[in-house]
């Protein structure tokens, strides 16, 4: 394994000082002569290359910051704009929009054929990744962006890669035949670990099918996966956020790191200002509020539901995602409530430093137990793309958008909620398509939390007026709760008493243009022929 990652840290030190503007915006084979293309081996360098970062796994951990469940600390890191709707098209930091990762694999998908590859078995796995990683790329950006260039040939000189925007129903076709083609070509078990195989290809074609709401073709390629038999819920369901459960079975798809020379270091950025992190990321009190009561219910709802200690009796999977003032930590009680500990300024107090979590909160995924990190600046964490999960879900909410409540529907939800120590949905009270919707879309953000998905469920998902659920969550203020730790109290979950009054952290905004990002405005200057999308 360690020979793959130093060889995708060679290439794209290679790649680095290859590509210019030009390069970001056409495929070239400059740095692919033919006299290189010889062998498998050969193709399996370059195709390695289109791994660095494929994924753009720090993206994953920032694209909820980008919606109601998370918070971005640094305006400056370009992902609090977005979530607080004052993103221009010259906001830099976040993007998708860029041709490095598409012109590398079309370096493969352009020049294999020269390597003359006779194991049949072998070019068809190689091809195969090279499409399945092209998919992927054009499908983030048309998903973001309405409609983006395609790219696949050898342009001679800049000029003649200043090109208009392909439609966005043209990059689906393109995306289409792209992914169909790798999933017919990709074996069911990967070649190297890390590597794209069936499994994974299958599962960008059903969350893009998804996303478009093509939910027969979603429903039907979730099944697809279930039927390899290859993938399964862990028992635990924190464990494939962990150094000791990165092999889990439930994960279908991960980027991989080695802390020697391609490290993992944004979880750093996630931790809280006591244990040398930045709190770039932190989860919010609404998706703390999302979480059932352990009695099945919302907390509107369940008797079991006390404002002044609102941890307590929640949905299990809340104390494994999120670190939450009371809980266990590492070094004792986790407090980001009281201004001073033992006479002593408490590093973790929202106000106390730039580092501080602004929301009182922390995410438990990826960070805990701390003990797993010798350093958390530098990991070799894998951080997971696709997992089981996400096919139970997807599978779940096209079956009802399809036909409505059905056994299969209840069950492939239950499952999940088996797993978290949860009581099975209430077949009576959501015998509906419009009630059963509503809980598919709590159990998807709670299950998936911090997975980056729950901006793209919150522009595509409409509410019973027509209306992006972005245009509800995302609009009023952001605070966060105020109160005090007991820190000897014995009950983690009680431990925190919580006041009235809150704290107003922004003031987010989102209106119907949001749904779709600004295209870049130095990919505008470089090419004036690219028209920006409407409201930037």
């Amino acid at each position: 394994m360690k020979r793959i990652k130093y060889a995708v840290v060679a290439l794209a030190a290679l790649f680095a000082t290859s590509c210019s503007d030009f390069l970001d915006t056409t495929p070239h084979d400059a740095i692919s002569p033919s006299t290189t293309w010889k062998s498998a081996e050969d193709v399996n360098k370059f195709l390695t290359g289109a791994y660095a970062g494929w994924a753009s796994s720090n993206s994953i951990f920032y694209l909820d910051a980008a919606s109601d469940i998370a918070y971005n600390n640094f305006p400056w890191e370009g992902w609090r704009p977005i979530g607080n709707g004052t993103w221009t098209a010259s906001s830099t930091g976040a993007s998708f929009y860029g041709y490095s990762l598409i012109s590398r694999c079309n370096n493969v998908v352009n020049n294999i054929d020269r390597a003359k590859i006779a194991d049949k078995a072998v070019y068809n796995n190689l091809l195969g990744q090279a499409l399945a990683i092209r998919a992927y790329a054009y499908a983030r950006m048309n998903f973001w962006y309405g409609g983006v260039p395609i790219l696949d040939d050898f342009f001679p000189n800049s000029e003649a890669a200043k090109v208009p925007r392909n439609t966005e129903a043209e990059v689906w076709e393109h995306f289409d035949k792209d992914i169909d083609r790798a999933i017919m070509l990709l074996p069911n078990t990967p070649a190297e670990s890390g590597r794209i195989a069936k499994g994974a290809a299958l599962a960008i074609k059903m969350r893009y099918a998804l996303y478009r709401g093509n939910w027969q073709q979603a429903a039907e390629t979730a099944k697809a996966i279930m039927d390899l038999k290859q993938y399964e819920l862990d028992k635990d369901y924190a464990a494939p956020f962990t150094m000791a459960g990165n092999k889990s079975k439930e994960i279908i798809a991960a980027e991989e790191h080695d802390e020697v020379q391609n490290e993992l270091t944004i979880l750093g950025q996630l931790y809280n200002n006591g244990d040398g992190g930045w709190s770039s990321i932190v989860p919010t009190q609404n998706l703390v509020d999302l979480y059932l009561m352990k009695d099945g219910l919302p907390k509107e709802e369940s008797r079991l539901y006390d404002k002044t200690h609102p941890f307590a009796n929640r949905d299990p999977r809340m104390a494994k995602t999120i670190l939450y003032p009371g809980c266990d930590y590492w070094n004792g009680v986790y407090n980001t409530l009281d201004k001073q500990l033992d006479g002593k300024d408490n590093p973790d107090f929202p106000t106390k430093a730039a580092n501080s979590s602004k929301t009182a909160l922390t995410w438990a995924k990826y960070l805990y137990p701390k003990s797993q990190y010798a350093d958390i600046w530098s990991t070799s964490a894998s951080v997971v793309v696709f997992r089981y999960a996400e096919v139970l879900l997807s599978r779940a909410e096209a079956l009802n958008e399809l036909s409505g409540p059905s056994e299969e529907v209840y069950a492939l939800i239950d499952q999940l909620r088996t797993r978290a120590g949860m009581p099975t949905v209430d077949r009576a009270k959501y015998a509906t398509k419009d009630a059963l919707r509503e809980v598919i879309r709590r159990e998807r953000t709670v299950e998936l939390a911090g997975e980056g998905l729950r901006r793209a469920d919150i522009v595509r998902w409409k509410d019973a007026s027509g209306k992006m659920v972005a245009e509800t969550v995302l609009n009023g203020n952001l605070t966060r709760i105020t109160g005090t730790v007991d820190m000897k109290g014995a009950n983690p979950e009680t431990r925190a008493t919580i006041a009235e009054e809150r704290d107003v952290i922004e003031d987010r905004s989102f209106k119907p243009e949001y749904r779709y990002w600004p295209i870049p405005q130095s990919a505008i200057d470089r090419n004036p022929k690219l028209k920006q999308n409407p409201g930037y």
